[in-house]
């Protein structure tokens, strides 16, 4: 529901009575992960997706019927092997949706708010469980505080609220079962935007700033030298910083989500920059060069003395082999490396392969006598 908060508080806003569809389960390749939403309101306009197209048609009319009987429905949407042209998803998974009439609920509307402004939540929604919960709602702010109530009493609103924190801490989205309660959960996340970090105002870098917009990275340019990092060479980066990057890095904020991409091309930025940037806790480090540059640089970083398990962080020389020779080009390889270290792709051709298309684990992780999880990056 949160991916499409900023259409949903307009609603509330306006008055107006819709349902929402989501996705609370996905098993085997299925084109969207669970918290995608599908919102219908009584007009008939619909926004969003489940499905990319496959099931739309159907979930559209199980928001309708949502809206006229007030009830809350759930749906399971699977490939047909009778019929290729019923209702189902060509690509071979299966999806369960929950479908929603959305009720006149400050919780809800404070959420689809604070979502919208961008500003970091998690809202857990009963999936399953006793009557009158499915469909109940809490909003977990960061550091525990908790608006709403689950219908279940305050021992399943504490447990819920310390589930969705931790999925909140971690920026992940997914289901959790809670079987003391006899509850499962979804619990969507809203986190601002990770952090790409990219070092070196350059030619490369203008293209990198663009595709991390397009991945939705919040983008910082910074370059030592005043002459190349401007807000002219760099319109679509959300900040151009002047600065040693090294003294940058020191005083700014990342976390395990961060990528860093250096492209500096000079010993002087780069293994100061480096040195720290492999012992932060972020997502990706990678640095432009030749193979012998980057030999070169690990020698310096060696005498720094960083380790081997650090210098194995660094993806260097940067990017995937995709044969790529213009600024566009390479910041696509870069890209798509990031990409594959996220998701656990290999970057080899889909084309004759026998691995999954999407890598992310779909079944529940089992955590001994307390509940089980199953939880995909927001």
């Amino acid at each position: 529901m949160l991916d499409i908060a900023d259409d949903l508080r307009r609603w509330y806003a306006e008055g107006r009575e819709f349902a929402v569809a989501t996705v609370v389960a996905v098993r085997g390749s299925a084109p969207r992960p669970p918290g995608a939403a599908l919102a219908v309101d009584a007009g008939g306009t619909a926004v969003g997706s489940v499905s990319g197209g496959c099931v739309e048609g159907a979930v559209y009319e199980l928001c309708r019927e949502a809206l006229e009987t007030g009830e809350t429905l759930r749906e399971r949407f699977g490939y047909s092997d009778e019929d290729a042209f019923a209702v189902g998803l060509m690509c071979g998974g299966e999806i369960d949706v929950l479908v929603t009439p959305v009720q006149r609920n400050p919780v809800l509307a404070e959420a689809l708010s604070a979502a919208a402004r961008g500003e970091a939540l998690a809202l857990a929604r009963v999936v399953t469980g006793p009557p009158g919960t499915p469909g109940r709602t809490l909003l977990v702010r960061p550091g525990g505080r908790a608006e709403g109530c689950l219908g279940g009493g305050p021992a399943l609103d504490a447990t819920a609220a310390r589930e969705a924190l931790a999925l909140l801490d971690a920026g992940r989205t997914g289901a959790v079962d809670l079987p003391c309660h006899e509850v499962r959960l979804l619990v969507e996340c809203s986190v601002p935007p990770p952090r790409m970090l990219v070092f070196g105002a350059i030619d490369f870098a203008a293209a990198l700033v663009r595709a991390g917009k397009f991945l939705g990275y919040h983008v910082t340019v910074c370059d030592a030298r005043p002459v190349f990092a401007t807000r002219a060479r760099f319109p679509e980066a959300d900040e151009v910083a002047v600065d040693w990057p090294h003294r940058y890095l020191d005083r700014t904020a990342v976390d395990a989500r961060t990528v860093v991409c250096v492209l500096t091309h000079d010993a002087k930025f780069d293994v100061p920059l480096l040195e720290r940037a492999l012992r932060l806790p972020v997502a990706y480090v990678g640095a432009m060069g030749s193979r012998r540059t980057h030999e070169a640089r690990l020698a310096r970083l060696r005498e720094e003395g960083l380790t081997d398990a650090e210098l194995a962080r660094l993806r260097s020389p940067i990017g995937l082999d995709l044969g790529a020779r213009t600024p566009e080009e390479t910041a696509l390889s870069i890209a798509a490396e990031i990409i594959a270290l996220r998701r656990g792709g290999s970057g080899i051709p889909l084309t004759g392969g026998g691995t999954p298309i999407h890598h992310e684990a779909r079944s529940p992780v089992r955590h001994p006598g307390r509940r089980k999880a199953d939880a995909t990056t927001a």
